[in-house]
């Protein structure tokens, strides 16, 4: 009986180690991986240059000494991020929300798809029979752990939501939908708009550097969870600018149709961070329905990036055209800013204009310089660069809510524009004058600019 036992081990072990590597070290195939270049970016090769003010430091500010500095390969944005794209972000926000809400009270009426109304609308699992067993033990296991108790169920995203007043399907509908607008006694004018407050983001995240600089923490010490409002603060057009008429473009610049293709403002540096999370989820959703594998996550540009990404491969440049000057051969402006000593208008444009006006860098990308500064995903210190690293440099510290934003914008003089200028405001700020773009980490070591 032993020996038959022994057999059918020894029997197990050759037909186990049996794949077909004969005994050779083959390593561990994964999914079949599928490059893509991300939608509206451009491929911003790594490579070396001199960070830093080329020249003459006019402003006599001294916090951007040269240095050289390597940076790895990554993808950019070709634009800012306009009012479009990020009213596609606002508008899932707002649905998430209305679902939500829409599941949780069908949970507490009773009512599902069968019913009809409200029904339509209730989570995935009150059917538990179409359920996976993966999915059914979830929902025994860790149902109710959450701070709602709704916390993972899913929502019925096949059913379109109802906006027109005139077709909810009944009372309930009604009520929730009846929760996302302004009280009745707020609207004027015969409008009752959406309350804008309720439009709030939450999404959880692994803090790395935390995790590096203590390894005795717990992984639940360095998960973090935040909730951010996310629609822009259109008041910016009249706060940033006493006695000045802007009302206008408080009242259409990011809902209207016809500033669709221009840069969105009124973000603050958290807003534009929350909206790198959802394009992640957004992306990594899509890319889970296919099978295939997870994108890297987008963010906001280190310092380095942006300025290495602004100059288009040009070494000492003073703008992202080369320079030194504001003009073309033929007398125009090469960006949207504030040329002439206050002429506005000189550059053709009085505020912002579409992203991809005036011509792009060398990288591809639009309006590196004016138009609206940008966001980067550092800390402002003027000594930074005296201590930053000289391979990827990224300072952001958590306990310094100054963040730098680069580029200048349509109401900042030339100096501004340089590739070289920094300047900062606070991470909980919004204004009518800064927007931001997004990267994407390149897979891979072997596109540089300057190999030899």
């Amino acid at each position: 009986m032993r020996k038959i036992i022994l057999l059918t081990v020894v029997l197990a072990v050759v037909i186990g180690c049996s794949s077909g590597d004969k005994g050779e070290l083959i390593g561990v195939r994964g999914k079949k991986w599928h490059p893509e270049k991300p939608y509206g970016m451009a491929l911003v090769p790594g490579g070396s240059f001199i960070m830093g003010k080329a020249d003459d430091d006019l402003a006599n500010i001294q916090d951007a000494p040269a240095k050289t500095v390597t940076v790895r390969a990554f993808y950019m944005d070709e634009t800012e991020i306009t009012n479009s794209e990020y009213r596609q972000f606002v508008g899932w926000v707002r649905d998430s929300i209305i679902r939500t809400r829409l599941a949780i009270l069908a949970d507490e009426v009773g009512r599902t798809p069968e019913d009809g109304g409200i029904g339509e609308y209730a989570f995935t699992d009150v059917d538990t029979a179409s359920m996976t067993v993966y999915e059914k033990y979830m929902l025994d296991n860790y149902s109710g752990l959450g701070p709602t108790g709704n916390e993972g169920r899913k929502l019925n995203k096949r059913v379109d939501l109802i906006y027109d007043e005139a077709d909810y399907p009944d009372e309930f509908y009604a009520e929730v939908m009846d929760t996302m607008h302004i009280p009745l006694e707020e609207s004027y004018n015969g409008q009752r708009t959406w309350d804008v407050n309720k439009f709030k983001f939450q999404f959880s995240y692994l803090d790395i550097q935390k995790a590096a600089k203590d390894r005795n923490l717990k992984r639940s010490d360095v998960v973090m969870q935040e909730e951010i409002s996310v629609y822009p603060d259109t008041t910016a057009w009249i706060r940033d600018f006493a006695y000045s008429y802007n009302e206008p473009m408080h009242n259409d610049y990011f809902w209207h149709e016809a500033y669709g293709e221009y840069p969105v403002v009124g973000v603050s540096w958290k807003q534009a961070n929350a909206f790198c999370q959802w394009r992640t989820l957004y992306k990594n959703a899509h890319q889970k329905s296919i099978s295939r594998q997870h994108v890297n996550s987008f963010r906001l540009p280190s310092e380095a990036e942006w300025e290495y990404a602004a100059r288009g491969g040009l070494q000492a440049a003073t703008y992202p055209w080369g320079g030194p000057y504001t003009k073309d051969d033929r007398g125009c402006f090469l960006a949207n800013f504030k040329p002439l000593r206050g002429d506005y208008a000189a550059d053709q444009a009085l505020y912002t204009v579409e992203a991809k006006s005036y011509e792009p860098n060398d990288y591809n990308l639009y309006n590196m310089a004016g138009n609206v500064a940008e966001w980067v995903n550092s800390s402002y210190d003027p000594a930074s660069y005296e201590y930053s690293s000289t391979i990827n440099p990224s300072v952001n510290d958590n306990t310094n809510q100054r963040k730098v934003v680069r580029g200048g914008s349509w109401k900042d003089v030339a100096y501004f524009l340089q590739v070289s200028s920094r300047d900062y405001e606070y991470a909980d700020s919004a204004r009518s004058y800064i927007g931001f773009r997004t990267v994407q980490d390149y897979m891979g070591t072997d596109i540089t600019s300057n190999r030899r």
